[in-house]
Parts: C-alpha cells; sequence; structure tokens
C-alpha cells in the first residue's frame, strides 16, 4: 500500500543521522534479509487450539455506501472521466480510479455484491470451515445525514442480519469502525472552514457513531479494530492525494492535526467499547491494525539508502503504534512530541496487516525526497503480484517478532493476501502457504498470534486501482450479476482451517519449490 515517491517527507536537519547512521548499518548489515531456505519439512504446523482462521472485507470496497465521502468521489471521477485508461495497475495517478468507467452503474454503486450476497458469501466460508469473518460498520450507512443523533434503524437491521448469519455457521465476527470511509457530510466546512478530522465537532461526532455502535452490536461483536491502517489514510489522503479528501500536503508534518484526531478518535473508541461492555458483563477485545512494510534499501551498500530505509521504516512501521503504547505523538523527523490524554496503553492486541516489501533510494542531489519502490537491482528473479508488489514471506516473521517483542501484546493477523488474477492462481497459493508458515514460526518463536485472518474472501474494489487488482479467494464476475467462482486458494485455504494450520501433505506440496503449487488442494 506504499507509492511511489515520499518528497518533503524527511527534515533537513537529520541528514547526518541518515548518513552516518546508514554508514554503520551498513558495516553491521552487509546484506539484506534473503528468503528463507526451505528443507523437506518432517512436520506438521499446528497453531494452538481456537485459533482464528478468517477472510476481511470492508464496506465501501464490497458493497453500497451511498452517502460516504468515497462515493462522492466515485461520483466525481466518473463525471470527470478519470480513468487512468491503459495504465497499468499499481501506477494509477492520484485522483483517478483504475479503468472505472468501463463498469456499468450495478457495479460501481454495490462493488463486489456483498450486500446482495452476503448469506451466500458467509455460507461460503463455513463451508471452507472458517471461523472468523472481518467487516466494517460504515458510519456513512449508519448516519447517512448531518445532524442525526441516531443512527438509521434500517443500517443497524442489516448489520444485526449479517452477525446473525456469521452467528449461525459458528464464525466469530472481528468488526472494523473506521476503513478509510466518512459520511460525506463530514468533510462539509464548519464555521472556521476545517473539514473532516480537522473539524472542530469531529470528536463529537465521532463519538455519537461509536456509541451507537457499541449499544447496538455489544455483546454481538467481542473483537473491534477502531482504526484500519491510519498511516495509510493520512499518506493518501492528505500527503499524495489519492483518496478523499485529495489533499497534497507533502509530508506527515503537515497531517498533524489529522494524525491527532485519528489518535484520540481510537481512545474514545476504546472506552467507549470498554464501559458499554463492562456495564453488560461482556467481554471485548479493542485494538487497530497497522500496514506493516519492509523496507530495505535499494543499494544495500550505500549508507544514504540504509539511513533512509530506517527513516522510513521507523515513520511508517512504528510511530503510531508507538503513540498507542506510550501516550505521545511523535512523528519521526519531525520536533512533533505530543501527549495525547489517556492513549497509552489502549491496545488489548496488536492488529497486523501485512503484504510485501519495499526499498529505498535516495539521491545525493535531493536527500530528503526518496523514492520507495518495489524494485531491486540485485533481486533480479524475486516474485511480484500484479500490482508489482514483491513477494516477502521471510519479512512477515520479522514484522511479527518486532511487534510481539516492541509491545508485548497479541498480536492478531488481519490482512495478508496477494492480487493474482489467474484463474489458477498458483502464486497466491504459494503465498498463502509461506506466510502462514512464517506466522507459525514467528509463535513458535513466542509471538502470541491468535488470527490468522486473508484479504480477500471475494475480489472487491480496491480503492484506486478498481476492480482489476483481483485478492480473492473467490472470483466474482462483475459482469454477471457478481456470480461467484471459488479459485484453487480457496480449497487450500479450507484445508489449512480444518488443519488448524499446515500438513505435512500441504508443506511438502507447496514449500518443495514453486513447481509443486499446480497440484490442486485436496488431492
Amino acid at each position: 500500500m506504499i507509492v511511489r515517491t515520499w518528497k518533503g517527507f524527511l527534515a533537513v536537519g537529520v541528514l547526518i543521522l541518515i548518513v552516518v547512521g546508514g554508514a554503520v548499518l551498513s558495516l553491521a548489515l552487509p546484506g539484506r534479509g534473503e528468503p528463507r531456505s526451505t528443507p523437506a519439512p518432517v512436520q506438521a504446523m499446528i497453531f494452538p487450539k481456537g485459533f482464528l482462521w478468517g477472510v476481511a472485507i470492508a464496506g465501501q470496497q464490497a458493497e453500497s455506501v451511498p452517502a460516504s465521502d468515497w462515493t462522492k468521489f466515485e461520483t466525481e471521477v466518473f463525471r470527470d472521466h478519470r480513468f487512468a485508461q491503459g495504465n497499468q495497475i499499481g501506477a494509477t495517478p492520484p485522483g483517478d480510479i483504475h479503468d472505472f468507467g468501463r463498469w456499468p452503474e450495478q457495479v460501481r454503486t454495490h462493488k463486489a455484491g456483498f450486500d446482495l450476497h452476503y448469506d451466500a458469501d458467509i455460507d461460503a466460508a463455513a463451508r471452507l470451515g472458517l471461523n472468523a469473518f472481518r467487516v466494517s460498520i460504515e458510519w456513512a450507512r449508519l448516519f447517512p445525514r448531518a445532524g442525526m443523533t441516531e443512527p438509521d434503524p434500517e443500517a443497524i437491521a442489516y448489520y444485526h442480519r449479517i452477525f446473525a448469519a456469521m452467528k449461525s455457521h459458528g464464525i466469530e465476527p472481528v468488526v472494523t469502525l473506521f476503513h478509510y470511509v466518512s459520511p460525506a457530510w463530514f468533510f462539509e466546512a464548519d464555521a472556521k472552514g476545517k473539514r473532516g478530522w480537522e473539524r472542530a465537532d469531529a470528536l463529537d461526532l465521532w463519538k455519537t457513531y461509536v456509541d451507537a455502535v457499541a449499544q447496538n452490536f455489544i455483546p454481538e461483536v467481542r473483537i473491534w479494530c477502531t482504526l484500519n491502517e491510519p498511516m495509510v489514510y493520512l499518506y493518501d489522503g492528505y500527503v499524495i492525494g489519492s483518496y478523499p479528501p485529495g489533499e497534497k500536503r507533502g509530508d506527515f508534518a503537515g497531517t498533524r492535526d489529522v494524525y491527532a484526531a485519528l489518535l484520540r478518535a481510537h481512545v474514545e473508541a476504546y472506552r467507549t467499547l470498554h464501559r458499554v461492555a463492562s456495564t453488560l458483563g461482556a467481554p471485548v477485545s479493542v485494538g487497530l491494525t497497522q500496514n506493516l512494510e519492509v523496507f530495505e534499501p535499494y543499494n544495500r551498500f550505500s549508507p544514504l539508502d540504509r539511513g533512509l530505509a530506517w527513516v522510513v521504516d521507523k515513520a511508517w512501521n512504528w510511530d503510531f503504534l508507538d503513540a498507542v503504547a506510550n501516550g505521545h505523538m511523535r512523528i519521526t523527523t519531525t520536533d512533533i512530541d505530543l501527549p495525547i490524554e489517556d492513549l497509552a496503553g489502549t491496545e488489548d492486541y496488536v492488529g497486523v496487516n501485512y503484504y510485501s516489501r519495499n526499498y529505498v533510494r535516495g539521491d545525493w542531489r535531493h536527500p530528503f525526497a526518496p523514492d520507495v519502490g518495489n524494485v531491486a537491482p540485485d533481486q533480479p528473479g524475486e516474485e511480484h503480484n500484479d500490482l508489482g508488489w514483491p513477494s516477502y514471506p521471510r519479512g512477515f516473521y520479522e514484522m511479527l517478532t518486532k511487534v510481539g517483542k516492541r509491545y508485548s501484546k497479541p498480536v492478531m493477523i488481519l490482512e495478508n493476501g496477494t492480487a493474482d488474477r489467474a484463474d489458477d492462481d498458483q502464486a497466491r497459493q504459494r503465498y498463502l502457504v509461506a506466510h502462514v508458515r512464517e506466522a507459525w514460526l514467528a509463535q513458535r518463536d513466542g509471538v502470541d498470534i491468535r488470527s490468522y485472518i486473508h484479504w480477500s474472501l471475494v475480489d472487491n474494489f480496491e480503492w484506486d486501482e478498481g476492480f482489476d487488482a483481483r485478492f480473492g479467494l473467490i472470483a466474482v464476475d462483475y459482469d454477471h450479476d457478481f456470480r461467484r467462482t471459488p479459485r484453487p486458494s480457496a480449497a487450500l485455504y479450507g484445508d489449512i482451517a480444518h488443519a488448524n494450520g499446515l500438513s505435512t501433505a500441504i508443506l511438502s506440496r507447496y514449500m518443495a519449490g514453486p513447481e509443486t503449487a499446480s497440484v490442486a488442494p485436496g488431492q
């Protein structure tokens, strides 16, 4: 989810630190992380009893959310023909949605059609043997109009139906409160011209929404995720302008007020969910999830590249999570150090989303504008998905073990997956087995991992990349009423869930080499 350039991201005062630190790292860490060797497996990799195997979707990506800021953005993109036609997915310019104009209104409105087919989708997950399903409750669906003090009754009923369907199949709902999307009216200017999270009443509006969610869906829902990938939202929404509100402030320092508002929103949600659960005598587990990426130097012998990779890693992966842990919002390479009241320790678990690694490349002529890309000169054979993201399973282990050591909290893997549009999706099968293996290794080495949730159950709307990045275990035929067709990876994931891990047969089939992935699951 990291794209292209980070211009303006670094402050001038850290150049010496970058160069000196990079030189030290060049001596201390002469090589980059390489894929693990894979000796012949000798034993199954089984997870603890009660482990959650699940899939994930999000409202705006999978169903109709008519009153949201994203729906307004999509309407404007369609009206203005900002379709990035002919461009390769993974390189869509800010303000466009890839090939958005080719799809009929039914598809643009209902995305993957989850609101039309949720019974069948939940049943499909259950038949795979899954026991968790991550969804989002959409603020814009509950409060579609400004000034509402009570949620829309039909919206409440809609989510009750979804959770009832999950319960009937023995599936645990995992619910996200903010997955990049807000009501459109939230971005109307207040008296001082502030919009969205910078409005003077932003937190009060958020409180109304969170209180309604808590009062209506506890104890029905036990596991809550307050914020999905806040750094992605800040970067794409406020630094480069790919997502609504489409602002281009150039660096994270420019997002200071929004950054702080998201932390305060998390605090409010954490406290509200626990307060309501306590009054009802119901257990809840509340956290947020961060998109963690491995950042490595483009040239592993370059002190500049090494130093920049360290800085980008710190700012992207750890600043926000550190703030939740210690109560201070500190933005790397700036002098921002803002205490957030009641923030410290407001996580029952740490959520991890992981997809790939990136390479950081500096330029001595412009040392504060590193490029972050997907290709390195010494990795010519690295496998990339349809979006151009490298497949790097070992990085999953590295991130999980860092989270476990850094925060000493349970870890929930809330997203992991890859874009593979092929009918036989061999790349997804290899990716799935390799990443579950790394999760097991991290757990063996002391990380308290509670879940593995795959992104995604079905193909869906991938934000500015439109409908062409296919992440689904189940293919969606958008041209024929959202017809669902399971890919081979769905059966494979079902085998993993039923075994509660990787059997020796699966390890032998998929870890001996890429050519073995052509063997059908279950054979």
